[in-house]
């Protein structure tokens, strides 16, 4: 079992933000270099007319 002290989640349904979800979450993991990552899953779901990216981390404190 891995020690997971915290959760992020970063979601964007339109394509302009889907597009910037990398930086956004590179940003993140940036400015906050006293968390270290444990885990990671990325989830996309769609229907007829929207397209949602979700981006689930784990991590803990150094």
């Amino acid at each position: 079992m891995v020690d997971v002290t915290g959760v992020k989640v970063f979601s964007a349904t339109k394509a302009k933000e889907r597009e910037l979800l990398g930086e956004v979450i590179t940003d993140w993991i940036r400015n906050n270099p006293n968390f270290e990552l444990v885990d990671k899953i990325v989830t996309q779901s769609s229907d007829s007319e929207f397209h949602c990216l979700t981006i689930t981390l784990f991590y803990k404190h150094r």
